[in-house]
């Protein structure tokens, strides 16, 4: 992908005041707590919202940054989030119902930014892999809507405002996102971290090469270059469609591109024989349940998440003695089993998600949770992690939600794009 569209940030938009704490880092002024804005803001406050319509929700990121010195990129005050769930692909049959959860949303963008500032303020909506499975007919009915429900609000609707975002375009987006908050291209450190993004639909892994011989050994669509900060950055980025976690569990229980016959329940080796249950994703309904012949246990589920993803990704062998930032499902199945705190995060490393992953799975029948996917979950992840991306079992990984309070993702890199697009005169 070409990449001179992710040139040097110059401008970003977005309010949110309220208590200011110390920084923690010399280019990192502050977080706000409260959603609410004085009405006498200064003009070089800006603002920028951003929705991330994912595959399982929908979230608003209203950011806020200052433009201390001219020419240079403004400093990050802070953000404002806030998610409604279900994704809009839920919608897809009634496309007015998911633009209403976009309308629900934009109120905290109200709230979050001063009237003063509502017409300098640009509202945009990506849309990742939820929508990009959906039939392109229904994924465009349902951005129309949330087209009509920007129109019509008081804020700055910049030209395709509404779209479905390159998975791979995600992946560098979450990059910059985590590098920019770690301090990795704001300051003298020149060593970057590389990001494992795990969603609902799509997984990406994005990183920044050091030897020669991965640039020539990666198929050319793996790599893009971009300049920032007046340097030069040449990315191994991929999105994988249909790798994320619950696209994964579909194609694990034989579910993923087929056709639902009523009376079907689809079954694994990864959940508990006397399971019988329906799930809803992407507004289909699935019968599911465990097999009541066989083998249960890490073993038997680990030979079927196995077949979902051997042989079907690259393996750059640079990774595997590297770190990673891992967030969204790697964050939150190492929450949900005691691996990591909700708040602060943690580091594993990836043979830490194997032995949680054994430990669920030879414990099945007894095993409590509030899913009832988890061993196939953590079996998957190890996976992934071990037979896809080829990590070793020693790989660092920093699972995590926010760098210094604020959501990583790839929402924060794309108003960053977004702003040094647009011409915002103060």
């Amino acid at each position: 992908m070409a990449t001179s569209q992710i040139a040097t940030f110059s401008m970003l938009v977005s309010c949110v005041c309220g208590t200011v704490f110390p920084r923690d880092q010399t280019w990192f002024e502050g977080v706000f707590l409260s959603s609410m804005c004085p009405l006498n803001v200064s003009m070089n406050t800006m603002y920028g919202i951003m929705f991330d319509a994912g595959s399982t929700g929908t979230r608003i990121h209203v950011y806020t940054f200052v433009q201390k010195i001219p020419e240079q990129p403004p400093t990050l005050e802070g953000e404002i989030f806030e998610s409604l769930k279900p994704g809009l692909s839920a919608f897809a049959d009634h496309p007015k119902q998911g633009a209403e959860t976009v309308q629900r949303l934009l109120e905290v963008a109200k709230e979050s930014v001063p009237p003063s500032h509502w017409k300098r303020t640009p509202v945009v909506l990506k849309a990742t892999a939820g929508l990009r499975l959906l039939p392109d007919h229904k994924a465009q009915a349902l951005l129309l809507e949330v087209s009509e429900v920007f129109k019509k609000s008081p804020f700055l609707v910049p030209e395709d405002s509404v779209s479905i975002m390159d998975g791979s375009y995600e992946g560098i987006l979450a990059w910059i996102t985590v590098n920019f908050l770690t301090g990795q291209l704001h300051g003298q450190n020149p060593k970057t971290v590389g990001t494992l993004d795990l969603g609902g639909a799509s997984t990406q892994i994005t990183f920044l090469p050091q030897f020669k011989k991965t640039l020539e050994q990666t198929p050319s669509d793996y790599l893009t270059s971009f300049e920032m900060f007046n340097s030069t950055y040449e990315l191994y980025t991929h999105s994988y469609l249909g790798f994320g976690l619950k696209a994964a569990r579909l194609a694990t229980l034989g579910a993923l591109d087929t056709e639902v016959i009523e009376g079907q329940t689809f079954r694994s080796s990864c959940l508990p024989k006397w399971l019988e249950a329906e799930w809803d994703f992407g507004g289909v309904k699935y019968q599911y349940g465990g097999r009541h012949e066989g083998e249960t246990g890490f073993e038997a589920c680990y030979s079927e998440v196995l077949q979902v993803v051997r042989g079907k990704l690259h393996q750059p062998d640079e990774i595997r003695k590297s770190s990673f930032y891992a967030f969204s499902y790697y964050y939150d199945r190492a929450v949900d089993t005691d691996m990591i705190d909700y708040e602060k995060g943690g580091i594993l490393k990836v043979q830490d998600f194997e032995k949680k992953a054994r430990e669920v799975c030879d414990n099945l029948e007894n095993f409590t949770s509030g899913s009832p996917f988890l061993c196939m979950d953590l079996s998957y992840i190890t996976a992934l992690l071990k037979d896809g991306f080829g990590f070793m079992d020693s790989t660092i990984l920093q699972l995590t939600k926010k760098v210094n309070n604020i959501e990583t993702g790839w929402a924060l890199g794309a108003t960053f794009h977004l702003l040094q697009s647009l011409d915002l005169s103060y």
